[in-house]
């Protein structure tokens, strides 16, 4: 559906260098990086908003790269939702077809049929002002796809909503993408929101793509430290590997092992996510090879679940929930053993 070949761009104080990718037929495409890495400058040329420099875009087997925004087939949506303070939520969602010369009967058809779609039809006549950001959005979201784009480009769509609202606006663009189908390249510096909307994802930093997979390759299975480190892996540790058997012991300092599904020796950087990590207070019984004990030096928790740093030798972080803790009666200071697989173990 959307095919990037080498694209390059420079801009005086950044760069987009040799991205190429390819976001399959009706796909949920999420580029997630963190702030600068270039995620919105390669929506805008998607979009056409800049031309490229000798490179190729391709939209439906087209080629759009010199084409304008308005031949290209694209909606768009920004973060902050761009809509016409003047005009009421119908007349900015109509806006498009009435630019398009649309007749007056398709431009009242689509509109309704798309307020329908949103569930904003009781918002008719109210101006963006009166409005929540939830509506803004919903608004903004009608308005990209009343026009039946081929692609459908997302800017940070939900950033701007508090917490209940973001779940909420999570919720609502799963929906309308398995009613509507369209294409769509949403762009975040939020994981849980990548995770939970993606069919795959692409990192993305300094105007490069990084990796690309479905959720659980790039968040179980990261191909650098700057890739485990944004998704949220915080053991990360340097070791030398060494293969005995069907398993590698890879000893990364202060007398601690670690055993690992992996064919690769010598220097590595290996990464264990913290909710991968059993904690107990007594050894276990588990198909676990890697078993340690250790002592709790920092609890820290947020909404639900709680964040236990264990010295172990190497300080590993471990995810369980606010009930675990409180039911295990952990505190800083106490002793505890923490296990986990070799094969949730990942090497790079």
């Amino acid at each position: 559906m959307i095919s990037i070949e080498n694209l390059s761009r420079d801009w005086p104080d950044f760069s987009l260098q040799n991205i190429n990718l390819e976001v399959k037929d009706r796909e949920y495409f999420v580029i997630l990086g963190p702030t600068a890495a270039g995620k919105t400058l390669l929506l805008e040329l998607i979009a056409g908003f800049y031309k490229p420099e000798g490179d190729q875009i391709r939209i439906s087997g087209e080629d759009v790269t010199m084409k304008d925004p308005e031949e290209r087939s694209v909606g768009f949506v920004y973060q902050d939702y761009s809509l016409f303070p003047h005009l009421t939520v119908e007349e900015n969602i109509k806006f498009g077809l009435q630019v398009n010369s649309f007749l007056k009967e398709e431009v009242i058809d689509k509109t309704q049929q798309i307020m329908d779609l949103f569930g904003i039809s009781h918002l008719t006549d109210r101006y963006p002002r009166t409005l929540s950001g939830g509506e803004q959005q919903k608004t903004a979201l009608a308005r990209g796809l009343v026009l039946d784009p081929k692609v459908l480009l997302l800017d940070e769509p939900i950033s701007s909503l508090d917490m209940p609202s973001q779940e909420e606006m999570r919720r609502e663009l799963r929906r309308i993408h398995e009613e509507t189908e369209v294409t769509t390249l949403h762009v975040t510096h939020n994981r849980e929101e990548a995770s939970w909307l993606g069919d795959r994802i692409a990192v993305m930093n300094h105007g490069e793509i990084v990796q690309v997979g479905n959720p659980d390759e790039v968040f179980r299975k990261p191909k650098s430290e700057f890739v485990a480190n944004f998704v949220g892996i915080e053991n990360i540790f340097e070791g030398k590997s060494k293969r005995e058997g069907s398993v590698a012991k890879i000893d990364i300092g202060s007398n601690v092992q670690i055993e690992a599904t992996t064919e690769r020796e010598g220097d590595v950087k290996i990464c264990i996510r913290p909710e991968d990590i059993l904690i107990s207070k007594q050894p276990i019984k588990t198909s676990g090879r890697n078993m340690m004990d250790g002592q709790i030096v920092n609890i820290s928790n947020l909404d639900n679940i709680s964040r236990v740093t264990v010295d172990v030798g190497k300080e590993f972080a471990v995810v369980i929930t606010k009930r675990s803790l409180f039911d295990m009666d952990l505190e800083v200071g106490k002793n505890v053993y923490i296990t986990f697989k070799a094969s949730s173990v990942h090497v790079v």
